[in-house]
């Protein structure tokens, strides 16, 4: 399957994003080993200047290994147009025992690499770089999890073949014996619907109060809250919202509410509840700046924005998430 376009651009992107972070961490090396913002030697002159490049070269490289997430889901989908069986991503994804865990680490990766980001934007606000240090710490930190994240993704590639047959969504997601694979099964979808909308709730309120008062304590409150709803949320999306908008009470999966025949639906949902619940856990973390970094105004002009987008983004989530269960419930699911 590497011939496949999709495949080709997969791979053309991970050897830029790894040509990219191997050039900066050779970069990230010598600031551990030599940075002295105190010395005007010329060597400290030199690895000033050479951070000012690698650092932009982070910023693509990590941005473009985002965008690798939404490419990956595409090309999975795409490849189950020439897989026996598939119907959807899913059946792409679980063709070979790679593709699932390739999808979580690029999910994780998304995260990790936009919170690195975060820390950038923080560095480059003072003049005195405070977490320069650190944030090169951690991008070599990464770099684990971007190995595995490419070996696993190649491996996947690797492994696809037009003549396996896997098995589709139906199967996958069905609640036949006990072997369906929606995280809140178990629970009826009263229940799930009260947990969800719950927690919308809850973080809407805290959101409201934080963009007004930032206080650590509930900021943490609101980080973890704003975790938890993200694995709630998927898992009652697979659960119950998603069978509403295929108007099928037994069809249950998250990635055939990308296709066009219900009309692209799933990337406004995963398009806002994804960087909401980024911005929300981001806000929380951006507490752990030291205060004697001189950031503290920085830090609280970025909570303040990333409070307000998590909110916006909350909004517009449950309202598509929610538009064709209360359509049935008003209409009986005609529209």
């Amino acid at each position: 399957m590497f011939l496949n376009p999709w495949s080709v651009a997969l791979c053309l992107l991970s050897l830029v994003v790894l040509v990219l972070l191997g050039i900066a961490s050779r970069t990230a090396v010598k600031v551990l080993r030599y940075w002295d913002p105190a010395s005007d030697s010329n060597r400290q002159i030199s690895l000033e200047n050479e951070t000012w490049l690698s650092s932009t070269l982070v910023q693509y490289a990590l941005g473009f290994q985002i965008f690798s997430l939404v490419l990956f889901v595409l090309a999975a989908d795409n490849f189950s147009h020439v897989i026996s069986g598939a119907m959807c991503a899913v059946g792409s994804l679980t063709a070979n025992r790679y593709g699932m865990p390739a999808l979580w680490l690029k999910l994780a990766g998304a995260f990790l690499y936009g919170l690195w980001l975060v820390v950038h934007h923080f560095d480059i606000s003072s003049e005195r770089y405070p977490l320069l240090r650190f944030k090169y710490a951690a991008l070599l930190g990464l770099m684990p999890l971007l190995g595995a994240d490419i070996a696993c993704q190649t491996l996947y590639l690797a492994g696809l073949k037009p003549d396996i047959i896997t098995s589709c969504c139906a199967v996958v997601f069905g609640e036949g014996e006990g072997k369906g694979g929606n995280l809140m099964a178990s629970l009826p979808e009263g229940q799930t619907l009260a947990i969800f909308y719950g927690l919308a709730a809850v973080l809407a309120v805290l959101g409201h109060f934080l963009f007004r008062r930032r206080r650590r304590p509930l900021m943490w409150v609101s980080g973890g809250l704003w975790a938890v709803f993200v694995g709630v949320a998927l898992a009652a999306i697979t659960s119950v919202f998603s069978s509403y908008v295929y108007a099928m009470p037994y069809h249950h999966c998250p990635f055939c509410l990308l296709k066009p025949e219900y009309g692209y639906i799933g990337f406004l949902i995963y398009g806002a509840l994804l960087p909401a619940g980024f911005f929300g856990i981001s806000a929380a973390l951006a507490s752990l700046m030291p205060a004697a970094s001189g950031l503290s105004e920085v830090v609280d002009r970025f909570q303040r924005r990333a409070v307000l987008i998590s909110c916006l983004l909350l909004v517009v989530f449950v309202i598509s998430v929610s538009y064709h269960l209360v359509l049935y419930r008003l209409s009986g699911g005609e529209g």
